[in-house]
């Protein structure tokens, strides 16, 4: 609470001040800020006081509130995550934060715990997901971090976003205080000597270092200490976190497959992510932000192939063993005409407010054409290039994607439905999309533009029968 009122407060008093009235200003706000600790503090005694929690051999229970009571019931035999969390206050209690799901995405699905010992937090995971296993054990870490994989960090799509935001946040605390003109003012006098190019290159270039330290900062944050390991009774566990550490552990009963995701920097460099396609895994704006499903981060190439084969208990990872069929020609010319479409819709607003404002627009959008006119099109064909299916003992494969490449092995057990779209440009050059429908991950892996015959083919090949009575059927002609 004394943080909410930190933040809340400062640039309150910066506003009321208005650079001179700062007692008066102060005056404001220190009550203000001691009222919101002091009521939060209560609020937060109250909740601790009127909590309750309580594992019973068939089910779990909560019990909370003050002016409304609420109880909410779990089945045991429905859990299927625990999640343990710790933020660096919890980590100074020695507290942790537990998150008991279903896998539904209703919050009825959920009983969260905040402020638990670490010890009871532990003695909750391994009661709750403690189930008897046929599989045969192989317990033990299958992969841990290498300190040497940091190189990825700087060569995501993070770091430029991280530069973007770090000169957002300056402006931001420059109008808190009333100096905006003053800090654009000082930016255009360190930069009066250069052209604009040259100007527009150094911006570019600060803002470039600003974000490779800030993702190699979030790297370290998010992995420090990361292991992946394989427990009794058939459970993946991931460790990781510096500041905030977290606790992730998947059933392997609910695993269904893996995807082994490929942004455009790391799969120049050779590497590859490895996320778990798996039921009961809810999806929510603040798991992803955590990285909820993925099992090992950015790696070398061959390390990922390692820890997908070791997940699936297989010999070899589906995606290293299958030759994927290529797709089309078509789908090389939809790509083409969707980068090249992009780049119109881009420039189109220079071209515009140069011919209406002023002629350095229309040079700007010129320039910027000849270089994104080409990258458009060597992404549309890396695009067309990794499109790909095919089948390997108990998996469906498809890859798809070029600034994030993505290659799903799914298991053929796992795909309970298919879905078959065609735009109307794609019935025209004899393309559909093929969707697997499944319960776990995503709920439905694509293969993309591929021919209507050879997916429909694929889907039947994939789940024999399940396709078959929902396909038409050509009539039979008998000879004359």
């Amino acid at each position: 609470m004394a943080g909410v009122a930190v933040l809340a407060g400062v640039p309150t008093t910066v506003g009321i001040a208005d650079g001179e009235r700062w007692g008066a200003a102060l005056a404001w706000t220190l009550p203000g800020a001691a009222l919101v600790i002091a009521l939060g503090v209560a609020v937060e005694w109250l909740r601790l006081r009127t909590t309750r929690y309580r594992v019973g051999p068939d089910r779990v229970e909560l019990h909370s509130g003050v002016l409304v009571r609420t109880r909410r019931s779990l089945q045991r035999d429905r859990i299927r995550t625990v999640d343990l969390t710790a933020d660096p206050l919890l980590r100074v209690f020695g507290l942790v934060a537990v998150r008991i799901g279903t896998g539904e995405q209703a919050a009825e699905g959920t009983v969260a715990l905040r402020g638990v010992p670490r010890e009871a937090g532990d003695a909750l995971r391994r009661t709750l997901l403690d189930r008897a296993s046929a599989t045969p054990t192989a317990d033990g870490a299958l992969a841990a971090l290498d300190p040497r994989w940091i190189r990825y960090a700087p060569i995501s799509f993070v770091a430029p976003a991280l530069g973007v935001a770090a000169f957002g946040g300056v402006m931001q605390v420059a109008d808190w205080f009333n100096r905006t003109e003053g800090v654009i003012g000082l930016a255009i006098d360190l930069l009066s000597g250069l052209p604009l190019l040259g100007a527009i290159a150094v911006l570019a270039v600060a803002g470039l270092v600003v974000g490779v330290v800030g993702a190699l900062g979030l790297f370290v944050e998010m992995w420090w200490n990361y292991r992946l390991d394989r427990e009794p009774g058939g459970t993946l566990r991931v460790r990781r976190g510096l500041f905030t550490t977290r606790s992730i552990s998947i059933e392997e009963e609910r695993l269904r497959g893996v995807d082994v995701v490929e942004p455009l920097g790391a799969r120049l460099a050779g590497a590859a992510r490895v996320d778990a396609v798996a039921t009961g895994m809810t999806t929510k704006p603040e798991d992803a932000k955590s990285a909820h499903n993925t099992l090992l981060p950015a790696a070398p190439r061959a390390v990922a192939e390692r820890v997908a084969a070791d997940v699936l208990r297989e010999p070899v990872s589906p995606i290293e063993a299958v030759h994927l069929a290529p797709h089309p020609v078509a789908a090389r010319g939809r790509r083409l005409r969707w980068a090249l479409a992009a780049v119109v819709v881009g420039e189109l607003p220079l071209v515009v407010l140069g011919l209406l404002l002023t002629d350095v627009l229309l040079h700007i959008a010129w320039v910027t054409a000849l270089v994104a006119v080409p990258v458009a099109v060597a992404l549309a064909v890396d695009a067309y290039r990794s499109l790909g299916h095919g089948l390997v003992g108990d998996y469906l494969v498809t890859r798809s994607g070029s600034v994030r490449r993505s290659t799903v092995a799914l298991q053929r057990r796992g795909v309970i439905g298919w879905t078959v779209r065609q735009s109307v440009f794609q019935r025209r050059a004899g393309l559909a999309t093929v969707l697997a429908t499944t319960a776990a991950g995503a709920g439905a892996y694509a293969i993309r533009d591929v021919g209507t015959g050879t997916g429909l083919d694929a889907a039947e090949s994939a789940v024999p029968g399940l396709l078959a009575p929902f396909l038409e059927q050509q009539p039979v002609t008998a000879p004359a």
